[in-house]
């Protein structure tokens, strides 16, 4: 029995990855469930050892003249069959033939057994994924829920997978999928629920456009350009305030690439939404007026007092697009900035 159970705890460990160290902690806790059950009665006394390979329980009994607790105390006569210089006083180990055990008492002990094994792989999966957090995974839509929206999304392979929840929150307005569509997520957070890990996953976060752009600008990988700011509005325009790291490069330039080919690769993957990408700067000044690209922008002046607070003023003809479509250019760069914008037209500047 002992070679099957150390049998089956390896094959165990090998297709699901799960410890026999940890099968065995499992498998004695069941044990003592289940001579709990069977004898309705003290466990504390009752213990699991495992030693070369063998696996066996028992009961530590106090040697005395009279028995009046079995569960906990033993005669003189019956210790010394098990440890013939036994006296009175003494503890013996008295072995428990688990084999004995009820039919309440095995299906007790499978039950412990059978939950150790989901309790492990949980915990293998929150542990793998939460790894992950903030990186991009490529799945496979599992399901799509008419009543709400959301999509259930296979990702990782082999043992190490699992199912993620797109809530319809989390995904871009436009975008469909149906089951069997591959799809590219951004892992947000892993959280312990009670059944088990919760991967939850996005398409519109903006952590999303800063890990395609590490993929597909090397010199953001390498470090000699950096993404410092980033606001989004899913599925309609981004904007991006880079950075160089090093002279004599520049950041604009190396998000767009040749010919577009870089940033064309990101808005490719998102299905068409705008890209702007400006220099980041110190300067709040010029951090703003870049912000409001595609706008020509005459001055920007920082109110003083006002918190982060500026006033940017445009040429006459460009005032709708510095404001940009129901507010969006303007309201992006303020998030992208952190400044609170006031667009003036050129021609009340004075007044203002």
């Amino acid at each position: 029995m002992n070679s099957e159970i150390f049998g089956a705890l390896a094959q165990l460990e090998k297709e699901r990855g799960i410890p026999q160290s940890y099968m065995i902690d499992k498998i004695t806790q069941a044990l003592v469930a289940a001579y709990k059950k069977d004898k309705e009665g003290y466990t504390d006394n009752v213990f699991v050892e495992v030693v070369d390979g063998e696996i066996e329980m028992y009961a530590q009994k106090e040697v005395v003249e009279e028995v009046i607790s079995p569960a906990t105390e033993i005669a003189l006569d019956a210790a010394r069959l098990i440890e013939p210089k036994a006296e009175l006083g003494d503890l013996v180990n008295v072995s428990v033939k688990t084999q004995a055990f009820g039919r309440i008492a095995a299906q007790t002990a499978k039950q412990v057994i059978i939950q150790g094994i989901r309790e492990a792989e949980r915990d293998m999966v929150f542990n793998s994924f939460s790894s992950k957090a903030h990186e991009i995974m490529t799945g496979t839509v599992l399901r799509v829920e008419p009543s709400n929206g959301n999509i259930f999304v296979r990702i990782g392979g082999g043992t190490d997978r699992t199912d993620a929840l797109l809530a319809a929150t989390e995904q871009v307005p436009g975008e469909s999928y149906r089951e069997g569509d591959l799809i590219r997520v951004y892992v947000v957070e892993v959280r312990h629920s009670t059944r088990g890990p919760q991967v939850i996953v996005s398409r519109t976060h903006p952590g999303l456009v800063k890990r395609l752009f590490e993929l597909n600008v090397p010199e953001i990988e390498s470090g000699e350009v950096e993404i410092r700011s980033i606001a989004r509005e899913a599925g309609s325009r981004t904007k991006l305030a880079v950075a160089a790291t090093e002279e004599n490069i520049d950041p604009v330039g190396a998000c767009v690439g040749p010919r577009g080919s870089r940033v064309g690769a990101v808005v490719d993957e998102l299905h068409g939404e705008k890209m702007d990408i400006v220099v980041w700067s110190d300067d709040p000044e010029e951090f703003v007026a870049a912000a409001l690209s595609p706008s020509d922008v005459v001055s920007v002046t920082v109110l003083p007092g006002s918190g982060k607070a500026c006033r940017v003023v445009v040429p006459d003809d460009q005032l709708s697009l510095a404001i940009g479509k129901e507010g969006q250019n303007a309201r992006l760069a303020a998030r992208l900035t952190g400044y609170k914008i006031d667009i003036k037209p050129e021609s009340q500047a004075d007044e203002a």
